[in-house]
């Protein structure tokens, strides 16, 4: 466009260096334009660059931005807090009726208890016990150490006991005892707690008094023996098994004196956590849920080695409340405890002492005895809600 104003004229001698508002404007427009294209070329130019030369893992770098930080640390807080487990709280509830040694005899003997079950009771499993405390087997092992120690006391095959148990409507669940166990070192004296002197195995009372030896985690065929009965029960069709009396002897000072010195050491529930781990991947790996089974009163009586929430991959026990075992006292620490009045008063007492001890697990609470009415028992089962706890087993 043409520039209709007054035209000036300019002298060699005289220098002008003021502008006037029209090219103070246009001067000023120039300006930001030529900065804008520059800044523009610049951040043009450097995004290649800086993708070209950024190394990899860059991408994951910390987020420096406040509320990006917010947001993130308020989202790990839902992750976690989604998968919290109420305390005491069994993600299954569990209601099992357990069956004797007895009812294992043979196959009448079996359909005969298993039509006896108290069907109002809401039972979904059925307990049977195939190594009991002792070491006797009710079922036909094939493991020949249980059967030249005269450990089988049953004829009846693992896949005739769990068909019984599902025809009948219910889930199949084992029980095997491991420690307590005095038959088999009986004839197998390398699976027993020996001397370090003569080598002799070591019995927890006089002989003359029924002392018994018992078999020892220590020992490697004794560990090969238990491996082998496990073996046999996670190859058969049961849901859960509950593995029982993982447990040392109560030593006196006297046995520990002349005892393997491991057996001194604030270290050895190692032994204990360790052999159960190893049965918990073998069942796992069949198939089988694995539970811990822990007496009450061995907690009570600060025997409870075996009870490390942090080193067990087993994270549900059943707390055994037998009544025969309880009786009307129990001393512990220097302190007798009484427990008198009804089933229900005993259970609810003997929970209150011990509950502490399980924190970390789901808990299934076991009542049992032979010489309690097998109504109080059942009765028995509504006071444990009072302490957080739905799953439990009779008998």
């Amino acid at each position: 466009m043409k520039n209709k104003g007054r035209k000036i004229y300019k002298t060699k001698e005289k220098n002008y260096y003021g502008k006037t508002p029209m090219g103070k404007f246009l001067s000023g427009a120039l300006t930001v334009l030529l900065i804008g294209g520059i800044g523009f070329l610049g951040y043009s130019l450097a995004e290649p660059i800086i993708n070209y030369s950024k190394k990899t893992g860059d991408d994951q770098l910390p987020v420096s931005d406040t509320t990006n930080n917010t947001d993130l640390m308020q989202n790990t807080t839902i992750a976690v807090d989604s998968v919290v487990v109420p305390e005491n709280t069994n993600l299954e509830v569990y209601k099992a009726a357990s069956l004797t040694p007895a009812d294992l005899s043979d196959t009448a003997r079996l359909q005969t208890a298993l039509q006896n079950i108290n069907v109002n009771v809401g039972y979904e499993y059925v307990s049977v016990p195939l190594k009991i405390a002792g070491g006797e087997l009710y079922y036909a092992s094939a493991v020949s150490e249980a059967q030249l120690c005269g450990a089988v006391k049953s004829t009846l095959t693992l896949s005739e006991i769990t068909a019984a148990i599902r025809t009948a409507g219910y889930r199949p669940v084992a029980e095997i005892s491991l420690l307590r166990d005095s038959l088999a070192p009986q004839t197998y004296p390398d699976m027993a707690y020996t001397t370090t002197g003569d080598g002799s195995r070591w019995i927890d009372n006089d002989a003359e008094s029924g002392g018994k030896p018992w078999i020892s985690p220590y020992s490697d065929r004794a560990v090969t023996y238990l491996n082998a009965i496990s073996d046999e029960v996670a190859a058969a069709d049961f849901d859960k098994v509950i593995c029982a009396d993982v447990i040392f002897p109560k030593f006196r000072e006297s046995d520990l004196a002349i005892l393997d010195e491991r057996l001194s050491s604030s270290e050895r529930y190692l032994t204990l956590t360790s052999l159960v781990n190893s049965l918990y991947g073998k069942f796992m790996n069949g198939g089988t849920a694995m539970i811990l089974e822990v007496s009450a009163v061995d907690i009570l009586q600060e025997n409870y080695d075996v009870i490390q929430p942090w080193l067990l991959d087993v994270n549900t026990v059943v707390l055994d409340i037998d009544l025969d075992e309880l009786g009307t006292a129990v001393a512990a620490g220097g302190t007798v405890y009484e427990f008198t009045g009804t089933v229900s008063d005993k259970v609810s007492k003997l929970i209150g002492l011990v509950e502490y001890k399980l924190e970390g697990f789901n808990v299934i609470v076991r009542i049992s005895g032979q010489t309690a009415d097998p109504n109080e028992l059942v009765k028995a089962k509504d006071i444990i809600g009072n302490y957080g706890y739905n799953s439990f087993m009779i008998g």
